[in-house]
């Protein structure tokens, strides 16, 4: 018994070791951008082996990186997308869901499997496509450009089908039963048993819309509708190779996901829960 506890408790703080080893795989690299973000121009930023302790900490490039571009601006630009894109991007995916899941019709594996194959094709690849189309609609450079395209993803239909096909058969025929309606099934019983799903895909398409660099790259060409990392890109443009200047736009970037994460994150533990118990 004495030994089989032994075992235990090395096991566990080898567990211990491993989790703390990969936390600071991913944390790493945040706490090295804010070393170079808030170090004093006397400390070197790439000095080897890592110095993260900045000698005094210094707030002067936040200052910089806000006041050298219209940072503001850009960060109205990506709260505009988002709070456009990500509800709707869940009621277009959520609506399309659940047909697929619930609703028997003919061809409906075959539009499924059209829906998952888009998720292997690279996003560079519809960049031209997007693009022609945009200009044919006369709304390059525009906010619609940068929304419509992102308003339908395959992974939010995968994942919210999949959540749907978890609810009870008998479930879904007691409503019937009752009266209901489809819709009625959908909002009231589906929509509410896939909100952890919902939960989740709210974050990705928030990170996603947030990072999105490449599609406004292509389709904008006013400053004043860029969105947060395409303005970062020009901060680099102005500021040159003021890599602290740079740090500290990322990290302002960076504070409105983390936000948004702390927020969520009880809804993803929910979803990871489902996951496992199912």
């Amino acid at each position: 018994m004495r030994a089989r506890s032994t075992g235990f408790h090395v096991r566990r703080v080898l567990l211990y070791v491993l989790l703390v080893a990969l936390a600071a795989v991913f944390i790493g690299p945040f706490l090295i951008l804010l070393s170079a973000a808030t170090k004093p121009a006397t400390q070197d930023v790439f000095s080897f082996p890592p110095d993260l302790l900045p000698r005094p900490p210094v707030a002067d490039y936040f200052v910089e990186a806000w006041t050298t571009i219209p940072y503001g601006q850009f960060l109205i630009n990506s709260v505009i997308y988002v709070v456009v894109i990500v509800p709707v991007y869940l009621v277009v995916s959520a609506l399309v869901a659940y047909p697929l899941a619930r609703i028997a019709f003919r061809g409906r594996g075959v539009f499924f499997l059209l829906f998952l194959s888009i998720m292997f094709l690279p996003g560079e690849l519809m960049l031209i496509p997007r693009f022609l189309v945009m200009s044919q609609l006369q709304l390059t450079d525009t906010y619609t450009a940068v929304i419509l395209p992102a308003i339908l993803s395959s992974l939010g239909i995968f994942l919210l089908r999949q959540a749907f096909l978890q609810i009870p058969d008998e479930v879904i025929e007691a409503a019937r039963v009752d009266g209901a309606n489809e819709f009625m099934i959908f909002a009231r019983i589906a929509v509410p048993i896939a909100a952890p799903t919902l939960a989740v895909l709210a974050i990705l398409g928030f990170i996603s819309v947030w990072n999105s660099f490449i599609w406004p790259l292509v389709v904008l060409t006013s400053q004043s509708k860029f969105p947060i990392a395409l303005g970062i890109a020009y901060l680099t443009g102005v500021s040159g190779t003021d890599v602290r200047g740079l740090a500290a736009g990322t990290v302002i970037s960076l504070v409105p996901v983390i936000i948004v994460f702390l927020i969520l994150q009880r809804h993803i533990l929910a979803s990871m829960s489902g996951a496992v118990k199912g």
